[in-house]
């Protein structure tokens, strides 16, 4: 099994910045993708931001420019800097990896528990 945790989310006020980071942690052989999703109140989650192995990465339409994500493959971890906060960004932000565990014959889709970003004055 593979276990995603997040951390930094919070309170911003328009136009801040803050700072998303999910690590990776269990049985893991290998991680193809690492992303961030993203769902409001009453809304269907969305892509926020993916990056692949070795690949590019992928960005919403609505945070191009905005954000930033990146990924640090030794420590199985992935960041989102996510500047010009809007309260339309206001959502919890999922982290999600698509990986193969030792345990696991095929790649599976996991996600962290979520956290909180909340953009208002």
């Amino acid at each position: 099994q593979v276990q995603l945790v997040e951390s930094g989310g919070g309170l911003v006020q328009p136009g801040g910045s803050l700072r998303l980071s999910c690590a990776a942690s269990g049985s893991i052989v290998v991680i193809y993708v690492m992303g961030w999703y993203r769902q409001a109140p009453g809304k269907q989650r969305e892509l926020v931001a993916r990056i692949p192995t070795g690949g590019s990465t992928n960005y919403a339409d609505s945070v191009k420019g905005r954000f930033t994500i990146s990924r640090d493959s030794a420590k199985n971890t992935v960041y989102l800097q996510m500047n010009s906060l809007k309260p339309e960004d206001t959502s919890v932000y999922y982290c999600n990896a698509v990986a193969k565990s030792a345990s696991g014959i095929s790649p599976n889709n996991y996600w962290g528990q979520g956290t909180q970003v909340t953009v208002s004055s």
